[in-house]
């Protein structure tokens, strides 16, 4: 399975750099080679990236937590977007708006703001204003939808981020440190990996190389919500109550107790033909 994996990772160019002259020397660790001018990644450290990371969303999405993709650059929109979408999850793909997760009341009352344009615009009290008005709202529906239309769902602070390009990320890795939100990160060879807690170092503009890594994602969060669903079941089995385990064990032995008795009844006729004849008494 990693051997396949990594074939798909060489073969996505995940493994290929930017230039030397823009690498970041904390990426050393991280980094096989140098082919001409362009620093080539050790797809080993991108495969332990990947298998760490995996561990670490499933525990997260296992334990009842929310995670948000964020990726604004446009390589990364489409694979963003598909993955919150096919988890249930998060995502943001427009703009990491400041304060998204140090702020998150003030997130909340601009959602809050994003459902009721949306109710105007359905009913159709944005049309009967003014047409500048109306202009006005529809602008300002459009520009919180695109912003937040992504995360008008999460009502409480994620249990973890995942970050397509660390570096133009920086905002969203700041303030989830701050949050003590977990982040895991592709990061290039010009990023700083010191900002992430989980780096998965691969080529960051590869649109198949995102979507792939992106996919190893999706596959944590469902194994996660799995362990989500058994952990449930097992909670519920502890949790029930003494009085009915044993109404259960008594309505098991007064079963029991009506199998033995039509068994003793057959054998009751049995015993009477059966029984040694009386001899009869001689004649005087």
């Amino acid at each position: 399975m990693a051997n396949e994996l990594a074939r798909n990772l060489i073969n996505a160019g995940v493994h290929f750099g930017h230039a030397a002259s823009r690498w970041n020397p904390k990426m050393k660790p991280y980094i096989y080679t140098k082919r001409g001018v362009i620093h080539i990644i050790d797809v080993k450290e991108t495969l332990k990236g990947i298998i760490i990371a995996k561990k670490l969303l499933a525990q997260i999405v296992a334990s009842g937590k929310d995670v948000v993709f964020v990726g604004t650059k446009r390589q990364a929109q489409k694979s963003v977007k598909a993955a919150a979408e096919q988890t249930g999850m998060h995502f943001i793909t427009t703009r990491w708006l400041g304060g998204t997760l140090t702020n998150f009341s003030t997130i909340n009352s601009r959602i809050k703001r994003l459902e009721e344009l949306e109710k105007m615009n359905e009913d159709g009290s944005i049309e009967a204003e003014s047409k500048k008005r109306a202009s006005t709202l529809k602008r300002e529906l459009r520009k919180i939808s695109a912003n937040l239309g992504g995360i008008r769902n999460m009502n409480r602070v994620p249990g973890a981020i995942v970050v397509v390009d660390v570096k133009k990320e920086h905002l969203a890795v700041y303030e989830a440190k701050k949050m003590g939100v977990p982040t895991i990160g592709i990061i290039d060879t010009d990023s700083n990996p010191d900002c992430i807690d989980v780096a998965i170092p691969a080529n960051d503009d590869s649109l198949k190389g995102i979507d792939l890594i992106v996919g190893q994602m999706i596959e944590a969060i469902q194994a996660g919500k799995t362990m989500a669903r058994v952990n449930a079941s097992a909670a519920d089995g502890e949790k029930r109550p003494k009085a009915r385990r044993r109404s259960l064990a008594r309505a098991s032995e007064d079963a029991q107790e009506t199998e033995a008795t039509p068994a003793a009844a057959e054998t009751t006729p049995e015993a009477e033909t059966t029984a040694a004849p009386v001899e009869p008494t001689p004649e005087a």
